[in-house]
């Protein structure tokens, strides 16, 4: 095959700025700069927020496998956000500190390590950097101090941005709409329905147990304030990618532009920049919503509501947390994704089919070391066969991280005939660099995830299993449809002619 028939796809992304999908390029050549607003760490993430990262995961991966350098910074919020993600409502971390008659930082602590743990689990690689909300307070100050003069105006409740300060607010939103801003807290005095709170000053007579002096007062942060001001600082002005959840496009992203704007105004080296659209990142990128149904209706996973899932309640139903992660890839990021018992259960199932194909490939090339290979090697290098499924690949993934259409590919280079199976396992590994399913190493063994409520230990099971073959050798099958029977009745699915032998039955929902 002649070498212009192996130029690699040009990574394509969808900006949520202009609503367009459009060719990326860093701004260093060879470096991408990510940012990605981090969790509210007051409760455990369900598995709607979690779907950001995951997504976040993949964009990561996909620049990484278009050869690029990646600096990633997530933050951590331990305060600012109120209860309302429309700027209303009280502090979430100090509301969950007197829910719980626990310190505010317990809190955090608690909640920042079972979200690092989420994070683990889905095979979400690290950030290069977590940034914490209230390490950053100095700097939160002294950017609200070089804006205040000529964006901003104190009420009795704190300082105000006055969001007709900066050109084309909301415009990530797709418009200015002061309906949809009427959710903000209407506090007496705003001057516009959108204002929002830069800092906000503790009430009379009220001791918070995170508040810090300011020249506006004792109080805290406004959460917008926080990611303009974290992303500057461990990234610069202007990042490549900024990256959050669908309802951040329309408040939170949109003020933390107009602060960016106004900084940028009065601190940056080209006031003109501000006016021509700047808005502190190249590409804001957003997935959809997780949806469940629940009684014959469907919408968005919400704390909020209560009862939400958390990936924790999945792994304690027998749910391996990387068939999550493969719901998530099945469908577009930028697509409402429907979350039910039957698409979980089903997800699970393609993921043992996966592992099962790789670990036979794996038996046949006992002594083969493997590996994922630059691309340039690999299209280089692999049998002809294989070659069409890369370069379809690399389509893909790099047409807005078409994930859904990229997984097919995977299964048909497992299951393609007449190729050296050296090289369909380096193929494999390579895709698998991407979609991040840690394919090359999990086992069917691993995907067997005991529930939490199981009647029964792994060592009665294997115990069982050898009397039902012992009574099977004796021709007792009477005694053998009794101790299937009764493993069934306790949760366990019984294989038979299967090396891995049982597993456990799956009930959700």
């Amino acid at each position: 095959m002649s070498d212009d028939q192996h130029i690699p796809a040009p990574l394509r992304l969808f900006n949520s700025l202009t609503r367009a999908i459009e060719p990326f390029a860093p701004i260093e050549s060879d470096h991408a700069r990510v940012y990605s607003c981090g969790p509210t760490v007051y409760n455990y993430a369900h598995i709607g927020n979690l779907r950001a990262y995951v997504f976040t995961d993949t964009l990561r991966r996909t620049l990484l496998w278009k050869g690029l350098r990646v600096t990633h910074v997530i933050n951590i919020t331990d305060v600012g956000h109120l209860t309302s993600d429309a700027d209303a409502g009280d502090d979430k971390m100090e509301a969950a500190a007197r829910a719980s008659a626990r310190s505010i930082w317990d809190i955090a602590a608690h909640y920042t390590e079972a979200f690092k743990s989420n994070i683990a689990a889905l095979n979400i690689i690290s950030p290069s950097e977590w940034t914490v909300a209230t390490d950053y307070v100095p700097q939160m100050i002294a950017f609200a101090e070089a804006i205040a003069p000529a964006h901003c105006y104190e009420l009795d409740s704190g300082l105000y941005f006055d969001s007709a300060s900066v050109p084309d607010y909301g415009a990530l939103a797709g418009g200015r709409d002061d309906a949809a801003h009427a959710r903000i807290d209407p506090v007496a005095g705003k001057r516009n329905p959108s204002d929002f709170a830069i800092w906000r000053k503790s009430p009379v007579g009220e001791q918070r147990q995170m508040e810090w002096d300011s020249p506006w007062g004792k109080g805290a942060p406004g959460w917008h304030l926080e990611c303009s001001v974290m992303s500057q600082a461990r990234l610069g002005q202007p990042l490549d990618i900024h990256t959050g959840g669908i309802d951040h496009r329309e408040i939170h992203h949109p003020n933390e532009i107009a602060q960016n704007q106004a900084f940028h105004a009065c601190c940056g080296p080209e006031v003109s920049a501000a006016e021509a659209g700047f808005t502190g990142a190249r590409w804001w990128m957003h997935n959809n919503f997780l949806v469940a149904r629940e009684n014959g209706r469907q919408g968005k996973m919400s704390k909020s509501k209560g009862g939400f899932t958390t990936l924790f309640s999945l792994i304690d139903a027998g749910v391996h947390p990387l068939a999550y992660r493969l719901l998530c890839l099945s469908a577009h990021y930028r697509s409402e994704l429907e979350f039910s018992a039957e698409g979980l259960a089903a997800a699970l199932t393609r993921l043992k089919r996966l592992v099962m194909g790789i670990e036979g490939l794996k038996a046949r090339a006992e002594g083969v070391t493997w590996q994922s290979p630059r691309l340039d090697y690999l299209r280089a290098n692999l049998h002809p066969k294989l070659t069409p499924l890369l370069e379809q690949f690399d389509a893909a993934i790099s047409d807005d991280l078409m994930t859904p259409r990229a997984l097919p590919l995977l299964e048909e280079a497992i299951a393609l005939k007449k190729v050296p199976v050296d090289e369909k396992l380096c193929l494999i590994a390579a895709f698998d660099a991407a979609l991040g399913l840690n394919l090359m190493t999990l086992t069917r063994a691993d995907l067997r995830v005991a529930p939490k409520d199981a009647q029964i230990t792994t060592e009665e099971i294997e115990a069982a299993l050898e009397r039902r073959t012992a009574a099977r050798a004796d021709k007792d099958f009477a005694l053998s449809d009794e101790i299937r029977d009764t493993l069934v009745a306790r949760g366990v699915e019984v294989m038979d002619g299967d090396p891995l032998r049982w597993d456990w039955r799956l009930v959700l929902g």
